[in-house]
């Protein structure tokens, strides 16, 4: 069994320890709780014939004004970007974050989850800003914490792409 370290990296409220909690633990809570530094969680799955534990880091939301600690990010083997595809801000600071990431954790497998998809209603991103993240190299997925849409997929995702990688940070 090997084990990978996946950072959630995005601001404040966009649903990092949602997405986290119904992978986890199949489970979703309307209550909002702000993540204060980090939390760590741990799933194991089998892909291709590998079992490959996810050691979750589920690190605080920026806010816009602070950043994130480099050090929590160091040693990352894959990074899940989550964006609240309601917020329009979200998005924007998107390019900011994956830089910050880089930065700190070298060029590891990520993932833009284009989180809660349930609220249509609210939806603001269309096939014009997943274009952009496709011409930038991400993979992508729309994803609901609440609903589970597209969950397990990104996170079986992430499992795949590192353990491609033997083991190792790239």
């Amino acid at each position: 069994m090997i084990q990978k370290k996946v950072c959630m990296v995005g601001l404040f409220g966009t649903g990092k320890t949602s997405l986290v909690q119904q992978f986890v633990h199949s489970i979703f809570s309307v209550k909002y709780h702000s993540t204060v530094g980090v939390k760590i969680d741990r799933k194991a799955v089998e892909v291709d014939g590998t079992s490959v534990t996810l050691v979750l880091w589920d690190l605080a939301g920026r806010d816009g004004t602070s950043d994130i600690p480099a050090s929590y990010l160091r040693g990352s083997h894959a990074i899940l970007f989550v964006v609240d595809g309601t917020r329009r801000e979200s998005f924007d600071q998107l390019p900011e974050l994956r830089e910050l990431a880089r930065a700190a954790a070298g060029e590891v497998p990520s993932l833009v989850a284009l989180n809660k998809t349930d609220l249509t209603d609210q939806w603001i991103l269309g096939q014009r800003e997943e274009a952009a993240l496709a011409a930038q190299g991400c993979h992508v997925l729309k994803t609901s914490a609440k609903t589970g849409a597209g969950v397990e997929e990104a996170f079986t995702w992430l499992a795949r792409e590192t353990a491609r990688n033997g083991g190792k940070p790239a």
